[in-house]
């Protein structure tokens, strides 16, 4: 159902198909930077920074990466949307994925996909 080749054509007024059918819920959008931010929090394995995320009443999360850092290139290049998905697997079915499932903390799943040209990260929180 997603995608620009498909026939779903979403009125100004509807939310986004993953979220009102599929029960996808927001939780941040991730912009990359060059410039240092306050509160920096570095992840060792991804060789990035991170910012923003604990203090944002909008969900806004600064991501600032090292020159070698193993995180695809688009990610490093375009801001991307993140929902909280209820079953990983289940939502990356069918999905072009760049980044595969990790668990980059103590009960999170992440993985990162490509929709209409942008990156998507989908995240589940291990109850």
């Amino acid at each position: 159902m997603e995608g620009r080749n498909t026939p779903y054509k979403r009125r100004d007024s509807q939310l986004p198909f993953v979220t009102e059918h599929s029960g996808w819920r927001y939780h941040h959008v991730g912009i990359p930077t060059t410039e240092q931010m306050p509160g920096e929090k570095y992840i060792t394995h991804l060789k990035m920074y991170v910012s923003g995320f604990e203090t944002s009443l909008y969900g806004i999360e600064w991501m600032r990466f090292e020159d070698d850092s193993p995180v695809a290139e688009i990610i490093q290049k375009v801001p991307h949307v993140a929902f909280e998905v209820d079953d990983i697997e289940q939502a990356l079915k069918g999905k072009e994925i760049i980044s595969a499932v990790s668990k980059p903390s103590p009960g999170v799943k992440v993985a990162m996909i490509i929709e209409n040209g942008a990156p998507v990260e989908l995240i589940e929180f291990i109850k």
